[in-house]
Parts: structure tokens; sequence; C-alpha cells
């Protein structure tokens, strides 16, 4: 490499972080709770809140009718019932690390079918498949840690990061493309993108989710210590065959059943004042 064009690639890579970081601004979207979640998030101004949270219930509605349509939602009146009734508690907790959170339109519906998932959208709209609670032969306290989990990506808005994220580094490649040619931008661009964003934010989004989860689940009465359980039974999913859907955004390592048992451990005097 020559200094020449060493000189003009580091220049171009300055260009490409200011680019990034234009437009974005530094929040938190959530007080830190007993288990500590502190980072500041960057969003995008392009990206609001409320304009994401519209959007996100537009297609729920739409993925509800369909839903509807195929006879696939809430089948199982039991089942539905049981599943509200978990949301309800959970939901009532999440105060304690946004309280305006507590009026978002929460929803929740069951939706058949074999695959081993659940999701919470901006805004607070759920859905829980069959799934999940028949091949886990999910208790409460396991539903309320996937549950929890789920509330927690939309607590933390880590869609609303995500997608301020993807604008950014579009931006910060055209820019890029544009200093030191087209032929440069694949390779540097994917590398930065992995290195600064995917990989890091999907960890950190995942533990994060998993802290949360584990004490709105403690705080609404639900036993921390089966969102170890839980995953466990999703590993073993996974091992006998086929990875439930849910892990492919949810990855379960050993080491991160390690940190759940940490977390559980904290918020055990949160499920234990919730009991009495």
């Amino acid at each position: 490499m020559t200094k020449r064009f060493a000189f003009k690639r580091y220049a171009a890579v300055g260009v490409l972080g200011a680019s990034l970081l234009a437009g974005c601004a530094a929040v938190n979207t959530t007080s830190g709770g007993a288990v500590g979640v502190e980072r500041k998030q960057y969003m995008s101004s392009l990206v609001s809140e409320t304009e994401l949270n519209q959007t996100a219930a537009q297609q729920y509605a739409q993925m509800m009718s369909q839903a509807r349509s195929q006879g696939a939602l809430d089948v199982d009146v039991a089942q539905t019932q049981r599943v509200r009734a978990i949301s309800q508690r959970l939901v009532k907790q999440v105060g304690a690390f946004r309280p305006d959170a507590v009026n978002w339109d929460w929803e929740v519906h069951v939706l058949r079918s074999d695959d081993v998932n659940a999701w919470c959208m901006p805004g607070g709209k759920m859905a829980v498949y069959t799934g999940l609670i028949q091949k886990t032969n999910a208790t409460d306290d396991e539903l309320a840690a996937v549950m929890g989990h789920e509330i927690a990506h939309a607590l933390r808005e880590h869609s609303r990061e995500q997608v301020s994220q993807q604008m950014a580094t579009s931006l910060g490649l055209s820019v890029l493309s544009a200093v030191i040619g087209n032929a440069a931008v694949g390779d540097l661009g994917s590398s930065l993108t992995d290195v600064m964003f995917n990989l890091p934010n999907s960890r950190t989004h995942e533990i994060e989710a998993d802290r949360i989860g584990v004490e709105l689940a403690a705080r609404a009465g639900y036993d921390p210590r089966a969102a170890i359980s839980l995953w466990q039974k999703m590993a073993q999913l996974s091992g006998s065959g086929g990875t439930p859907e849910i892990l492919s955004t949810h990855p379960s390592p050993q080491s991160r059943i390690a940190e759940l048992e940490v977390a559980a451990e904290q918020v055990m005097p949160l499920y234990q004042a919730a009991r009495k």
C-alpha cells in the first residue's frame, strides 16, 4: 500500500465515521434498573419513536388480520388467556424502566405456528407462537422469561436503534464511495459495518434484553431462574435438529446462560418481595 493511497483510505474512513454520527443523538431510553443497564444509545433524528410505533402498529394489524383469516389467531381460548395474564403482570412493571411505556397500547396474541418464537414490536405489540409453548412445555415462569425478554427489546427501542444505524451506515458508505471509488467500498464497508455495528450491537442488545427481562419477571412475581431453564430447553431443541426460529436472532451459548444465572441472582430479592 502506497503512502498516498493509505492516507486517502484513512481519510475516507474518517469521513465515514463523521457521516455515521451525523444526525444521531445520544439518548437514554430506559433507566438502568437493578440489573444496571446504563448504555447510551444513538438514535437518528430521521427515525422518530412515534413514527416507528405507528408503522409497527399498522404492520401488526395486518399480520393479525392475516392470521385471523387463516384460522391461526388465538385458536385456544385458555392458552390465549394464560399468555395475556402473564403479559399483563409484566406490563405493570415496565414503569420501573420507563414510565411512559405504561401508557403504550399493549397488545398480545397467540399465533398457531410450529415455529418456536415470540416477539414484541415497537410500542408494545406482541405475539407468542404455539410452537414455543408446546415444544418447550413452558411453565408460566418460563413464558414470563421469554416475554419479558421481548418486552425489553421494545423498552430499549432496539429496533429504532438498528434502523438508525442502518441509515447512518448507508449514508456513510455513500460518502465513502464518492471519496475512494466504488471498487474499494465493498470489503471496507462490510468490515466496518460488521465490526462497528452488527456484531457488537447484536450481542449488546441481547444482553440488555436478558437482564431487563429477568428483572421484569422478578418484579411481576415470576421466578427469574426460569430464564435459565428456558434457554436450556431452547438449546436442547436446537441440538435435536433444527434451530428454533427464536434462536436465529437470539443465540443462546453457554456464556449467555452463565450471565443469566448472575442476573437471576441479582433480582432474587425483587422476586421474593413480589411473592410476599
